[in-house]
């Protein structure tokens, strides 16, 4: 599993985030855990393999944000209390 943090300009609300996210799962059905934060200028999200950014920077550049730059690094899902399986 992977998670990737998108750096996204132009979100002032709950509202854009919204529609961050909206635009997110819709260039990648199988994206999980989807989120947005304003204040951070950042979405995050976890797939099953590695996700395609070119989808991912249309899809959000077509809302009318501006995709800045992305990472993505392996998750590893932690067990109860936060202690490895």
């Amino acid at each position: 599993m992977f998670r990737t943090t998108v750096k996204v300009d132009g979100m002032a609300c709950s509202m854009c985030e919204a529609h961050v996210n909206e635009a997110i799962r819709r260039a990648l059905p199988d994206a999980k855990k989807v989120t947005s934060s304003h204040t951070q200028k950042t979405a995050s999200f976890l797939t099953e393999e590695k996700a395609d950014l070119d989808k991912v920077k249309k899809a959000i550049n077509a809302t009318g944000y501006v995709f800045i730059s992305a990472e993505t690094e392996p998750y590893v899902r932690k067990g109860l209390f936060g202690f490895g399986r």
